[in-house]
């Protein structure tokens, strides 16, 4: 399994070379996979139209809409309930997870329950996160960012990279996403992590990190 972890899809052609050269074919010969599950978690982007946007390629993220040969959907939420030959089989022929943002421990949770996070390691494909989607990889997500309380209360992520994100940094949107405040949030991490903006993305192959952007991302080594 290959990663593309960014703050808000695929957002300029820096990253959208790197996801090319990551997939190791043409975009319109790529089979994806949307996972809408984190967006349910949220209060601000699901359930509802926002997730029908994400899944049906309207959303303002480029992710979907991207010209993939096929998009399907694996809501996470349903796999524990479907005989697992159901499915094993379209995730082993997909090229490409676009994994939504939301809430990262509510998809850290459905991707343990679902066994997903069990089999992507072992996956040919390429997953590509936004925002929670990306930070839900990690080992921890922070306490700034728990929003939905998973069972054992904790901010763990399924540790499937060795760093944690800060995602979104100096939006407009959210004027709280500072420089500042990413230091502080990396402090608490005890280990390492990175802030990145929306026109940043960090790619991890065989365990090489690389940070793809066009605009803002800073480092931080903690522990």
């Amino acid at each position: 399994m290959k990663y593309m972890l960014t703050s808000a899809g695929i957002t300029n052609k820096s990253i959208e070379d790197a996801l090319v050269k990551s997939l190791g074919k043409p975009v319109s010969e790529c089979s994806a996979l949307c996972i809408p599950t984190a967006m349910y978690g949220h209060p601000w982007v699901g359930p509802g139209i926002k997730t029908w946007e994400f899944i049906s390629g309207n959303s303002e993220n480029p992710m979907v809409n991207f010209g993939w040969k096929s998009v399907g959907i694996l809501e996470l939420t349903a796999l524990p309930s479907i005989p697992w030959e159901r499915w094993l089989p379209l995730i082993e022929k997909t090229d490409v997870f676009l994994v939504s943002g939301g809430d990262a421990l509510y998809l850290a949770h459905w991707m343990r329950e679902s066994g997903l996070a069990q089999m992507l390691p072992k996956l040919e494909a390429v997953y590509v996160g936004m925002s929670a989607g990306s930070m839900a990889l990690a080992p921890r997500i922070g306490e700034d960012f728990m929003g939905w309380m998973p069972p054992s209360g904790k901010d763990e992520g399924i540790s499937l990279i060795g760093f944690s994100i800060f995602p979104h940094l100096e939006n407009e949107s959210l004027p709280e996403n500072t420089l500042d405040h990413a230091a502080k949030w990396a402090s608490k991490i005890q280990g390492p992590s990175y802030a990145i903006d929306d026109q940043t993305a960090i790619k991890v192959t065989d365990g090489k990190v690389e940070v793809i952007s066009e605009g803002l991302w800073k480092s931080f080594s903690t522990g």
